[in-house]
This record gives C-alpha cells, sequence and structure tokens, in this order.
C-alpha cells in the first residue's frame, strides 16, 4: 500500500515543520535581552593616574602605569549610570558612519554604534551597537600612554574637552575632536580624527615636554571583552568564530578564542601587524604605525575579561620638544577591501575557512556582478552560479554523458540482474562487459557532484562571512539574504528541484539504495529549512542548470544510439 507509506512520510514532515516553527517562534521569544545602558565605572583616583608622576628613575622621565586603561570588573556594584553626578560627562560623537562615546577618563571608547547597520531589519532608529559597557557586557576600546615598564591595564589619566557634543557637519570630509590634560609642565592632547563614509579612526598623542628633562614613552590600545556571544542566526552546521586575531612572524591570520587566550596567552613582536576582535560579520582593531616593530598580546585580563592589546616602541621627546605618537582604530563591517587598504592580512578576519582559495574568488565575482550587472546580490548569486556551472561545464560533462548511457542501458542491466540474480560473479562479469561494449564509466556519475561539493562549502563560507548580504532583500518575501526563508518556501523549491534532477538520472538497481536516494530531497529539504536563504537560492539555481543540462546530454546520448 504505498498511498499509506507516503501519507505516513507527508504526516511526519508535516509534523516536522509545525515543530521548526515552533521551536524558531520559541527562540524569538525567549532570545536573552542585551543590555544597551551604557555605564562607566573607575576604581583608581585621577591624582594618581596622571601622566608624568612617576618618581625619576634616570636622567630621562617615563610615564608611570598611568596613561592607560584599568582592568574593572563589571559585577554591577557601585556602578553609576551615564550622565550621574559622580561622573565626568561622556563624550558623543556623531559622523555619518559612526556614534561613538568617550569617556574623559583615559579618553576610552566605551561604545560604538554603527549608524549604517541595524540591529533589527529595517530599524534605523536602532543602529547595531558594537562597542559598549553596561552592567552585563563589557567591550571597550582603550589607549593611552605608557613608561618602560608601564602596562596598558593601569590607571586612568582625567582628560578635558571644549565641548561634550561634536559632529560632522555638511559639506566637512573630517572631524577632530581634541581631549587635553596637562600636569608638571607637560601637555598631552589625545586627537581622535574621523573621516566622512569610514569605520577607521586615528588616535594620535601629541605630547608637549615643557620639562628640563627628556620624556619616554610608548602608546598602547587594547581592547576588552567578556566572552558574551552576540545573537547569530546563522543555520545549522555553522558556528562563527569569536575570539582575538592578530598577524604575527609565523602566520598571517593567527586566531584564538576565549579558551584559548585562557590556557594560552600570546606574546608576538612583529613590524606592522593588527590585533583584532572578531565576530560573525563585524570586527574591532587596533592597527599601530606600520613601520615600527610592536608587540602584541592575547592575555586574561581578570574578572571574566580578555584584554588584545599593542604596544609600540618608545618615544623620546627632548626638553621644550614636542612629539607624536599613534595608531589607528577601526571598528565596523567585514569589508574586504577596505580592511586590504588598512594593513597586509587584516582581510583573513573574513574568515573563508581551509576553502579560502575558492571562497575569495568567488567573492570577487560575485561583487563584480553587483557593481556592474545587476543591482541586487540575489540576483547575483543565481548569475554567480550560472558562472559556475559554465566554468565547470566541460568537466562535468563527461561525467553526465556516463550517467546518460547507465539510464539509457539500465533495461539491458535490469535483465542481467534476473538472468543472474542466483550467480554474483557471472553477474559482474557481464555488467563489467556490457560497461566496456557501451563505454560507461560507473565512477563517472560520481565526478559532477564531487566537483560541486568544494564549491558548496566554498561558497557557503563566502556567503556567511559576507556582511553585504546581511539584511539584503532579493524578491517577495525574502527580505534578509543572510537568514532562513521565514516562510521555508525557498527548502520546498530545492526539494523539488533536486526530486526532478533525480528523475533524470539512472536509479540504483540495488532496492535499499534506491529507497535511500528517493528519500534525499526529503532529508535535504528539511535540512536547508535552517540554512540562509542566499545558500538555499544558489542551491536552486544549481539543481535547475544541471536539470537543463542533463537533460540536454541525455538527449544528445539518445540521439548518438539511434
Amino acid at each position: 500500500m504505498d498511498w499509506q507509506r507516503y501519507t505516513l512520510v507527508g504526516g511526519i514532515a508535516a509534523v516536522l515543520l509545525a515543530l521548526v516553527y515552533q521551536w524558531n517562534a520559541f527562540k524569538e521569544e525567549h532570545a536573552p535581552a542585551i543590555d544597551q545602558k551604557t555605564v562607566v565605572h573607575h576604581n583608581q583616583s585621577q591624582s594618581d593616574a596622571l601622566p608624568g608622576s612617576a618618581p625619576n628613575t634616570s636622567n630621562a622621565d617615563q610615564l608611570p602605569e598611568g596613561g592607560s586603561s584599568s582592568t574593572q570588573t563589571n559585577d554591577g556594584s557601585g556602578i553609576p549610570e551615564v550622565g550621574s553626578a559622580t561622573q565626568a560627562q561622556l563624550i558623543s560623537v556623531q559622523t555619518d558612519t559612526l556614534s561613538m562615546l568617550i569617556d574623559p577618563n583615559g579618553g576610552d571608547i566605551v561604545k560604538v554604534a554603527l549608524r549604517k547597520y541595524y540591529e533589527e531589519l529595517n530599524q534605523p532608529d536602532r543602529p547595531l551597537i558594537l562597542l559598549n559597557q553596561t552592567r552585563s557586557h563589557t567591550y571597550v576600546s582603550r589607549s593611552g600612554l605608557v613608561g618602560g615598564n608601564g602596562r596598558c591595564t593601569a590607571g586612568r589619566p582625567l582628560f578635558s574637552s571644549d565641548a561634550t557634543e561634536y559632529a560632522l557637519q555638511e559639506g566637512k570630509d573630517t572631524l577632530t575632536v581634541d581631549l587635553k590634560q596637562s600636569q608638571n609642565g607637560i601637555t598631552f592632547t589625545k586627537r581622535f580624527t574621523f573621516k566622512r563614509g569610514d569605520y577607521l579612526v586615528n588616535v594620535a598623542y601629541l605630547v608637549d615636554n615643557g620639562r628640563d628633562k627628556p620624556l619616554l614613552a610608548s602608546m598602547c590600545g587594547e581592547i576588552i571583552r567578556d566572552s558574551l556571544e552576540p545573537p547569530v542566526d546563522v543555520g545549522i552546521g555553522m558556528s562563527p568564530f569569536l575570539g582575538a586575531a592578530l598577524h604575527t612572524s609565523e602566520e598571517n591570520y593567527f586566531k584564538q578564542d576565549f579558551e584559548d587566550i585562557t590556557s594560552k596567552p600570546t606574546k608576538e613582536t612583529v613590524e606592522g601587524g593588527w590585533v583584532a576582535m572578531v565576530q560573525h560579520y563585524f570586527l574591532s582593531a587596533w592597527i599601530p604605525a606600520q613601520d615600527l616593530t610592536n608587540t602584541f598580546t592575547l592575555a586574561p585580563a581578570g574578572n571574566g575579561l580578555y584584554s588584545m592589546g599593542f604596544t609600540s616602541p618608545q618615544l623620546r621627546i627632548e626638553p621644550g620638544q614636542q612629539g607624536t605618537v599613534e595608531a589607528s582604530f577601526y571598528a565596523g563591517p567585514k569589508d574586504v577591501y577596505r580592511l586590504e587598504e588598512i594593513s597586509p592580512y587584516l582581510d583573513l578576519t573574513v574568515d573563508y575557512g581551509w576553502l579560502w582559495w575558492l571562497a575569495k574568488p568567488m567573492f570577487r565575482v560575485l561583487n563584480w556582478i553587483h557593481e556592474h550587472i545587476v543591482d541586487n546580490w540575489g540576483w547575483s548569486i543565481i548569475l554567480l552560479t550560472v558562472f559556475i556551472k559554465a566554468l565547470l561545464y566541460p568537466l562535468s560533462a563527461a561525467g553526465l554523458r556516463s550517467m546518460a548511457r547507465m539510464r539509457k542501458f539500465a533495461p539491458q542491466m535490469k535483465k542481467l540482474q534476473e538472468q543472474y540474480k542466483d550467480n554474483r560473479q557471472k553477474l559482474a562479469e557481464e555488467t563489467m562487459k556490457l560497461y566496456r561494449r557501451e563505454k560507461i564509466n560507473p565512477v563517472g556519475g560520481c565526478l559532477p557532484i564531487l566537483l560541486q561539493m568544494p564549491v558548496f562549502i566554498g561558497l557557503y563560507w563566502m556567503l556567511m562571512e559576507t556582511v553585504e548580504l546581511r539584511h539584503a532583500p532579493w524578491i517577495g518575501w525574502i527580505h534578509d539574504l543572510s537568514v532562513k526563508d521565514p516562510y521555508f518556501i525557498l527548502p520546498v523549491v530545492m526539494g523539488v528541484t533536486m526530486w526532478f534532477m533525480q528523475k533524470l538520472n539512472p536509479q540504483p538497481t540495488d532496492p535499499t539504495q534506491a529507497r535511500i536516494m528517493q528519500l534525499m530531497p526529503v532529508m535535504m529539504t528539511f535540512f536547508f529549512l535552517w540554512f540562509p536563504a542566499g545558500l538555499v537560492l544558489y542551491w536552486i539555481a544549481n539543481n535547475l542548470i544541471s536539470i537543463a543540462q542533463t537533460w540536454f546530454i541525455n538527449k544528445q546520448v539518445e540521439a548518438a544510439g539511434k
């Protein structure tokens, strides 16, 4: 009773689909709320943190452990809210790309919101918050000047500024924010320079040594973060990397998750270099001067926090002279082309996995199609699929022809099975004779699949890491190609195209294998329910083109036999 079996399979599929709907609704309702209210806290007196207050140990003054941030606990005890009377007012900076809060205590960046990226689709009033310091979450960027033995996690100097609100004006391409602090004849200016359309901020220390002794200082910068994972919805089989990365003398892209940092802290000295905090689609990074030899560290910072930082070589400023030391801080999307411009190998933070050598050129082609042919990422994915299938066609055609011949001579093979069903050795001999006579390669049919798999995996990671697909629409109900189809229409269409493609290929002679192949479209449809719409769209286009190619070659083989 086949109809009973099919009815049972259909019922099971319906139940599974209903469970998927309920599970997604449950996840959305019970997703942990992210605290976005910024708070600041300090645990060291400002007088102790002023630069230049260290005792003399040589003929030159060295900055004490006071030019940079302190690692703080974030347990919420005694933490005043922003703007409270007990704390200096935070400095707000607005550009066309960034919304930033700077703490005058140390001049630390305690909040960064990306104005062109939203927390939720079509909600411009809720820009994506990348860095923030709240009662439940710490992710901040700190920088300072330190002496020879100084630590970048020591006390914080108190800076003053001309205003508490800065904005990039219309018609202007740059915005400069100066924070100043003076003591014992030394004037420190911490200067932030913002550029229109960019997520890269230049951070410079301008030091005027008005004392009668030389001053020695190094710039340090660090990213302090806890291990809280940002919310992601990337489907089955995908776990985006969350952790630190840097360029080392041995590896262009060396990464450690928080467990690795705890078990094996890293210290590396290289010329130029960078250190980054990497998450899905976005990153923050310190990029010191590329013509100097800098020291980078990844280490636990205590109280559940982790430090990713650098220290530049020491700068000597003679009496009555001025000196400048600077670095750049990036907080924004994983834009491959912009990251390539900023520093060598920084673009590797767009992590395509071990098939990067396939994924990277595929992204180049995809981006070119989007820029020059069609201004829609969904259609660009379809055109990329056409390009890939055309490129692989000479190789896959041989396998398709072999499968077409097997399909053509399937009746003869079935007769042989019936004739020699009790003699397996004779059946194998006669089958091989048929293969040789008709030039059939039974392994050749695997070639199209073998060719597709690395391309599929490489494209999978490429689409996962392509921030341009985040909140990018295609048509109709597909408003975001980076997440699953909300109505599961594309996975069902993919399953149908897979079923049609199977019908064009020869069916396995073994009954068990035949049943497994019949269930494959159903199983693949189920797995693809959670895959990003962009990836499912690629697979549908791939199946449709494969159906056309298989049908064309089948007709050729049939015509050649007449």
